[in-house]
This record gives structure tokens, sequence and C-alpha cells, in this order.
């Protein structure tokens, strides 16, 4: 895709969430994680909208979505979210229980909405999950300890910021122009404050409440893990496979935690593999 326009409009407790669907056929959904956005699947959903009808959206306070002083963008909010999406889309009846996609923070909402509220998959994958405690890269932590400090970072010293964490996701080179759609979100007066924001409103509570309740889980899971993840080891993969009942466990070679710009075909043939 040379674009990514999420051309539709929900609207969530008076927030605006942009969302878009792709091609037509029993139902999809992918879910990004943080700092990122739905942009994270440009090279993903072409193809599985070959079959499927997929719905993309970008969580609150993050990409096309709203993005606003004071907003509430933590994961106690996201997963209310989702189940709502679920609601607008009509994936709550069991004759259009959608297959689902999550990757790192998008793994946690998809877990909460889960088994807090309900939501039901045909089946769950997820891409290198915050799942398992303790999670946070170091540059989170301190972030989350000195979150102030660095909202009054000058422009140009945030940018470099963002684009060197960002870099630190991804495990092969990567060109300026394809950083850029991840990046550019967090810039500018609007950009900068949201991304601090996320950063400081993360808290582990919000697995906690559910990390004890995976053996709950009622859908087939799989579980992908870049091998080369610098964010969260691929130990937590395997500790979180051992949790979910008969969870499939596949470690994705060269990839860091987001697979989706290392090896994108791995999700691709994984993702239709398993949903069939």
């Amino acid at each position: 895709m040379t674009h990514w326009m999420l051309d539709q409009q929900f609207t969530y407790r008076d927030q605006a969430v942009r969302y878009g669907t792709f091609g037509d056929g029993p139902p999809v959904v992918l879910i990004h994680g943080t700092p990122f956005s739905s942009w994270v699947w440009h090279r993903i959903a072409p193809h599985l909208a070959r079959d499927r009808k997929v719905h993309v959206y970008d969580l609150l306070g993050y990409g096309q979505s709203e993005r606003r002083e004071g907003q509430d963008v933590s994961l106690g909010v996201q997963n209310g979210l989702l189940a709502a999406l679920f609601d607008h889309w009509k994936l709550d009846t069991p004759a259009n229980v959608p297959d689902v996609v999550a990757h790192d923070f998008g793994g946690a909402t998809a877990l909460r909405a889960h088994l807090i509220d309900g939501c039901d998959y045909a089946s769950l994958t997820l891409i290198d999950p915050v799942a398992v405690a303790p999670w946070g890269s170091p540059f989170v932590r301190h972030v989350h300890e000195h979150a102030a400090a660095f909202e009054g970072l000058p422009a140009y010293i945030h940018e470099a910021v963002v684009d060197a964490y960002i870099r630190g996701s991804i495990a092969r080179t990567i060109a300026d122009d394809e950083l850029a759609p991840y990046v550019t979100p967090w810039l500018g007066e609007v950009g900068q404050p949201a991304f601090y924001r996320q950063i400081a409103q993360m808290d582990q509570r919000y697995t906690d409440e559910v990390e004890a309740r995976y053996a709950q889980i009622r859908c087939r899971t799989q579980i992908l893990w870049g091998e080369d993840d610098q964010w969260i080891p691929i130990e937590r993969g395997w500790q979180l496979a051992s949790v979910i009942p008969d969870a499939r466990f596949q470690p994705v070679p060269n990839a860091g935690h987001l697979v989706q710009e290392d090896a994108p075909e791995a999700i691709v043939a994984a993702v239709l593999r398993w949903i069939g």
C-alpha cells in the first residue's frame, strides 16, 4: 500500500477513533502496540484482505485517532474501546466472530478484552505481546519516572529520541523514509506531549489483572516472537505459551520487537495457516 488513510471514524467517550476496513470475507481484527499505530500492518493487511475483511484502527491517543491533553490512553481504557468497536462492527455475534492478530500493547488489549469484557475470538495470534510481568524497556522505565522533564525537550532533541527509540525495535537497518510514518505522529505540538503521555500512563497493574487468568483463554492461540527482540526477551514468550492452553509458540529468526518490519512474510504465513 502506498498510503494508509483510516477513512472512518468511531466516537468513544467523546473521543474520535479512526479506523479502516479492507477486503471482504470472514473478519480479521489487527491491533497495534506502542509507540506505533495501525501503520505496522501496511505490509500485512493487503495479503489478509484477499480473502478476509480486515479491520484496523488506531488506539486512543495514537496515530490518526484523537490525541489531547488530559486524555486517558492507558491499557485500562483500550480494552473497553476494543469491545465497543466489536459492537460497532457487529463482531459480537456467533456468526461473525473474528480472528484477532495483536502486537505489543495490542496483545494486552486483546487479552483484557477477551478476559474482562467477554469478547470472543475465532483465534488469537499474539506478536511479542506485553503480557507477562515485568515489562517495559529501560528507556520506558526511565521516561516513566521523569515524564515531566522529557515533555519539555526541544523539538529537535525529541525527534532524535523518538527516532532512536523506534529503531531499537527493528533488527534490520531501516531507511529514514521507511521509519518516518512511525516517527511523524509523535512530532509537533500535539504529537510530542502525546508520546510522553502514553509512556507516563503505562502501568503493569493492567496486565497483572489478567495474567493469572490466561489459562481461561477460550480460543486457539499462537504466539510469534522475534528472536532478537531487545524490548521484551523471548523468554517471556515461552513463559506466556506455557500458561495458555495448547498455545503454539513460534520464534521468528532475524526479527526484533517490530516483527512487522523485520519479517512481515513470517506473520502473513503464520496467520494464514492459523486462521485456515
